[in-house]
């Protein structure tokens, strides 16, 4: 069963917002406390490095900072999908480069603009300066248990808790095309400047 869930998590990262009426409720529930938005973001990671992350609170008109770190990491909620809900913690590496991305989405969101729209002035804007790659090698924390993402059958469906590590421009044959196990790596957005290697920790989703 979670070989059949990881295959669909790996699969739902392409995914566009659904249109059907039957639709379910955006996870990400703009109406919480800051505070525990804050407590959400923040789970992502070990509390070592969360408490002294820098962490942004998604409101309807875009990422806001509500608190200055000082380790280099940046802690708040992803949605590569709007019915998604990714708490992720980037190190300083991915707070440079990748997360200036993540925030374009939210902000173009907030505007009214749909999700091609956004993805294509995403991907213009790593082809023209405007967004730039991971440079070195680092690691996102993406160790909520509160994570849920948007999966074929219009559902969503928890995410285990995992780690990401930058891979620009990988593909599958550069990690050796693993099989769809899952003690096995992965690649997500294969080919892409943002494109990152999941490893669930030993244990996850059993």
């Amino acid at each position: 069963m979670f070989r059949a869930l990881l295959t669909v998590f790996l699969f739902a990262q392409g995914l566009v917002l659904y249109a059907q009426s039957d639709a379910p409720k955006p996870a990400y529930d703009f109406s919480l406390a800051r505070e525990e938005r804050i407590k959400l973001a923040e789970s992502a990671a070990p509390p070592e490095i969360s408490s002294n992350a820098t962490v942004y609170v998604l409101e309807r008109s875009g990422y806001v900072k509500v608190r200055d770190g000082s380790n280099g990491f940046s802690c708040f909620v992803d949605r590569q999908n709007p019915l998604n809900l990714e708490p992720t913690c980037f190190d300083a590496e991915g707070s440079a480069t990748t997360l200036l991305s993540r925030f374009y989405a939210e902000a173009q969101r907030a505007k009214g603009k749909g999700e091609e729209e956004i993805r294509a002035g995403i991907e213009e804007g790593y082809k023209t300066g405007k967004f730039h790659a991971p440079r070195k090698a680092g690691i996102v924390y993406m160790m909520s248990d509160k994570g849920y993402l948007l999966v074929p059958g219009n559902k969503l469906v928890h995410l285990p808790p995992h780690l990401m590590f930058y891979a620009p421009y990988a593909t599958d044959k550069d990690i050796g095309s693993p099989p769809a196990a899952a003690n096995m790596p992965h690649l997500i957005r294969a080919g892409q400047p943002d494109a990152v290697v999941i490893v669930l920790p030993a244990g996850a989703g059993q």
